[in-house]
């Protein structure tokens, strides 16, 4: 009773003095980064604009002529030597698609190399690639299948043991595909000629195009994401510096320009973003084809998604962490590039972003409702945030009536973002992590065939137990609780938003999001 009675008194002591200082500073610091981000976002709304008005495409800015198919002289020794390089680790669902449509690509077959890095632990899964292979070099395919003996460096230590064989010596050029992705046929066609024609390009990047954007919701949720990733981020750092982060497949590097840059480095779990930032710093161009997409797979499990976020978070920011320094004294680039890589590319899109989306809209705004002392001009609790939301609306038109929801579903994994962002600037325990992402394939269809497997969904379904997430709970009861205290004391109407943010969080608290599988 007494202690209970105390506690207004303490809180009255220290909200004067302690509370109200730092939060107003910290309302100063998150209006800060606001406007930055904000600003991020108009000035690539502007370049994009300029782009399009001008057509500033790169087949304007770069000779593409196609390579001569009709030289009765030098037959098929005018097309370059590729390498092609599918890494997987336990794929049963989709090894089948990406070896098929790798080894349908048109072009000639003494002039491409398939290299199928397999780091699968699972025999079964082994013997099925293995036969896989086996299967299209019967065809007349040039296709290998490489396995180590562990699997050190992950996925950067599968490619780098891949580029040491020695017919890898006559390849000029290295394409690399996940093990969803499936290209099509002309894909080398309309890629190569950009490296052959142009010395100063290192790389091609293609745009991602999701087969099962409509699965469910939440891949709907991560289809507007990426959709302005490609339309919007790429397309600007293409046009404006030629550099990018590589995406990690879907691509085509010159494979000297790898050398250069050092190859393949396993310090951190973004070793896409690694060699394209060491091949930029030597002088090397990217270029970005928005009209040359690869069908991929989005990860459509809710454990999928968190383990995919945390490592395309955690990872950049563990990057900056061990490169800011290498940028800052790099001699090759200009200092406008380094702005453009240390800035916007690095500070803006990787750190800020995460950052202020969890800690200003499901941190600092409710926590100022308890203060009201501590007040947020109206531009940078609404209009601010409508103007970015709006800006990044722009890459997935078909889904602009599902916004709403999906500032709700991206504030929900900001908590995640920014968790990983934390632990890759500190380098903390989880720094160096790397899960797979699942992919699904037709398993979920396969699966929901029979009725048994229905009512074992069922069955899995209602174990919630099983599915919570505790955090995300913890998250939306705390966002309820100052919802219903701006209710009774509140004059700014935040509860609107409160009760509505929490209902996401609770959603996703008790995994009723993206889609369940029912176990086999």
């Amino acid at each position: 009773m007494d202690a209970a009675a105390a506690l207004p008194e303490a809180w009255s002591q220290v909200r004067a003095p302690v509370i109200v200082p730092l939060l107003r500073l910290a309302v100063a610091v998150c209006l800060t980064m606001s406007v930055l981000l904000f600003l991020e976002r108009l000035y690539m709304a502007v370049v994009i604009a300029g782009v399009r008005l001008l057509g500033r495409r790169p087949e304007r800015r770069y000779r593409c002529d196609p390579v001569p198919e009709d030289d009765p002289e030098l037959g098929p020794a005018a097309f370059p030597s590729v390498l092609v390089q599918i890494p997987m680790f336990n794929e049963r669902e989709v090894y089948q698609l990406s070896i098929g449509a790798v080894c349908g690509l048109s072009w000639p077959a003494e002039r491409l190399v398939v290299q199928v890095l397999d780091d699968s632990t699972d025999p079964v899964i082994k013997e099925m690639v293995r036969l896989e292979c086996e299967r299209w070099a019967r065809k007349g395919i040039n296709i290998t299948y490489q396995i180590r003996e562990d699997r050190q460096g992950y996925k950067a230590g599968a490619l780098k043991a891949g580029m040491k064989h020695a017919y890898v010596r006559g390849c000029e050029f290295v394409a690399m595909f996940d093990a969803d992705f499936q290209p099509e046929p002309d894909f080398l066609k309309r890629t190569i000629p950009y490296l052959v024609h142009n010395p100063e390009i290192a790389l091609v990047q293609a745009r991602w195009r999701f087969v099962n954007a409509d699965e469910c919701l939440m891949t709907r949720m991560q289809e507007m994401s990426l959709d302005y990733h490609f339309t919007v981020e790429q397309e600007v750092s293409s046009s404006v510096c030629a550099f990018f982060g590589f995406n990690g497949t879907a691509g085509v590097w010159r494979i000297s320009a790898v050398n250069e840059a050092g190859g393949w480095k396993d310090r951190t779990t973004v070793e896409d973003m690694d060699l394209a930032i060491r091949a930029s710093l030597k002088g090397w161009k990217f270029v970005y084809l928005g009209d040359v997409q690869v069908k991929s797979e989005l990860p459509s499990t809710f454990k999928a998604f968190r383990f995919q976020q945390h490592r395309w978070s955690c990872g950049p920011a563990n990057l900056f962490r061990k490169m800011l320094m290498e940028i800052v004294t790099n001699k090759k680039v200009t200092i406008w590039k380094k702005i453009h890589v240390i800035y916007n590319f690095f500070l803006i899109r990787k750190i800020v972003a995460h950052i202020i989306t969890f800690t200003f809209y499901c941190l600092i705004i409710p926590a100022t409702i308890f203060v009201p002392e501590v007040r947020i001009p109206k531009w940078g609790c609404v209009y601010i945030p409508s103007c970015i939301t709006l800006l990044n609306a722009v890459g997935t038109p078909r889904s602009f009536h599902l916004l709403f929801f999906w500032v709700a579903f991206e504030n929900v994994m900001s908590l995640h973002r920014t968790k990983a962002t934390l632990i890759g600037l500190l380098e903390a325990g989880r720094a160096n992590e790397w899960v797979v992402t699942e992919k699904l394939g037709n398993a979920l269809k396969m699966k929901s065939s029979s009725k048994a497997n229905k009512r074992q969904f069922m069955k899995q379904f209602m174990r919630i137990w099983e599915r919570l997430h505790v955090t995300e709970l913890g998250v939306g009861a705390f966002l309820f609780s100052c919802g219903c205290y701006d209710v009774a004391y509140g004059k700014d109407h935040f509860f609107i938003y409160l009760f509505f943010q929490s209902i996401a969080f609770f959603i996703v608290g008790i995994g009723y999001i993206g889609t369940i599988v029912p176990q086999s």
